[in-house]
């Protein structure tokens, strides 16, 4: 054993000494102030991600052991199968924790050239130095280089080599700088990823294949028998289902809509139109009372009654959403949304819809599909179709009359996705659409002279 391995190895013992010389954990933090307890916990980030690169090591370590003779195996000498089970054990994690930490091994490990000696690059040089260096976890590596790995041989290797540097610098935030030319916050793990969402659909906009014939099988829905006093679900819904799905449960989401009924609660259901009050509209963070006083007090509810909190998870709420939908199903009584009943919406370029090449999009649940998922959805009654020019104009929509109609509204959601006002991210699905210049002074209604707030 190196000096410097037992050194490394004298620090984590250390390191697990001193955290946990508290019979208590929590009594080491009290008195905190609220600054104090973020300061401690992106401390404790800090470590957690340095901790992920050490494992991450000797996993790589490991794997080079077990593909050597036997003798030489480390899985094996320990009884285990390999090194999956060797982390699940020596972790005391479960099998998913374990196979990341392998893939992450598998990307950021360099192998050793064995005629010389000789150290390979990593799959990904640069995200691997940003794991040693702590600015990303396993799960954010792993996040960030998974699109770039689903698109395998269908970009170079100069392309990959590229995105990784793209990706390493931006969870750096050496791509966000501020006006000193310092570098921005770190994205989060969500944002990186979309961020190599966004890289690779440039790079591949066509992507893989699509195998139509494995989504109709994989395709299915089942209920399991009562269990613990609900049935288990599951199955796989292909996009334009899920995405019909999501604008429902958007619609019974959206707050200016009634809410579903609780069935978890035995309380009047606070989203009927007999028993929901009457409530004035919210413009600027001021509420504008029905007699011009926007300093009204808000009665909260019917004869001043507070309307009851919902205090379901979103979870529970969809649970509760979906029943509303089954039970609405045939009366057509599912609620607005954006001022038009839910509707599935498959967006895809002019020229793309027209060539056949390129990629359409699911709004509600954000799928990022072949063409021949819009092709289908086309051809399905109910769907509204929207065309974009290459510069992401939507395809003329107008009409002379003062109010936009459903298909303008939909249109002009799936451009503007959220409140224009800087700063305001609702969702454009909430919120209301206004001419750009007033209808009075002669501005059209059309797709071109609106915007969401």
């Amino acid at each position: 054993m190196t000096s410097t391995t037992t050194r490394v190895l004298e620090q984590l013992d250390g390191l697990v000494e001193e955290l946990c010389a508290s019979s208590e954990m929590s009594a080491c933090f009290d008195g905190l102030t609220g600054s104090e307890l973020v300061s401690a916990l992106q401390a404790a980030g800090a470590v957690r991600r340095r901790l992920d690169a050490v494992v991450t090591g000797l996993v790589g370590q490991v794997e080079d052991r077990d593909r050597r003779l036997s003798a030489e195996r480390v899985s094996s000498t320990v009884g285990c199968r390999d090194v999956t089970e060797l982390l699940r054990r020596s972790l005391r994690t479960d099998m998913g924790t374990a196979r990341q930490f392998v893939r992450a091994a598998r990307v950021t490990h360099r192998d050793v050239v064995l005629s010389t000696g000789d150290l390979l690059p990593a799959r990904y040089p640069a995200m691997a130095e940003a794991l040693r260096d702590g600015v990303v976890s396993v799960p954010g590596l792993l996040a960030a280089i998974g699109p770039v790995e689903r698109a395998g041989n269908r970009i170079r290797s100069e392309e990959r080599e590229a995105v990784d540097g793209l990706l390493a610098a931006t969870a750096h935030g050496e791509d966000l700088p501020d006006e000193h030319g310092r570098p921005g916050p770190a994205p989060s793990t969500d944002e990186l990823a979309e961020y190599a969402r966004a890289i690779m659909l440039a790079l591949d906009p066509d992507g893989a294949e699509p195998d139509d014939a494995k989504a109709d099988r994989n395709r299915s829905f089942w209920m399991g028998p009562l269990r613990g006093g609900v049935h288990p679900i599951g199955g796989g819904l292909i996009p334009e289902v899920a995405g019909l799905l999501q604008r429902l449960l958007d619609g019974l989401n959206n707050p200016a809509a009634g809410r579903s009924p609780d069935l978890g609660s035995d309380t009047v259901n606070p989203g009927s139109d007999a028993d929901r009050p009457e409530r004035s509209p919210n413009v600027g963070g001021v509420r504008f009372e029905p007699d011009g006083d926007p300093d009204g007090e808000d009665p909260g509810g019917i004869d001043g009654l507070p309307v009851p909190e919902d205090r379901r998870t979103r979870t529970q709420r969809d649970h509760d959403n979906l029943a509303m939908i089954l039970t609405a199903a045939a009366s057509g009584g599912v609620p607005d949304l954006g001022g038009a009943a839910p509707t599935l919406v498959v967006s895809v370029t002019a020229e793309a819809y027209a060539s056949g090449h390129g990629r359409a999009f699911i709004e509600g649940t954000g799928d990022d599909v072949p063409l021949s998922v819009a092709h289908h959805a086309a051809c399905a009654g109910g769907i509204q179709r929207v065309l974009f020019d290459e510069r992401g104009q939507i395809v003329s929509i107008g009409t002379t009359a003062r109010i936009f109609t459903a298909l303008q509204r939909r249109a002009i959601q799936l451009r503007d996705r959220e409140c224009i006002i800087p700063g305001c991210h609702v969702p454009a699905t909430w919120c209301e659409i206004h001419h750009v210049q007033e209808w009075a002074d002669g501005g059209p209604t059309h797709t071109s002279n609106v915007a969401s707030r």
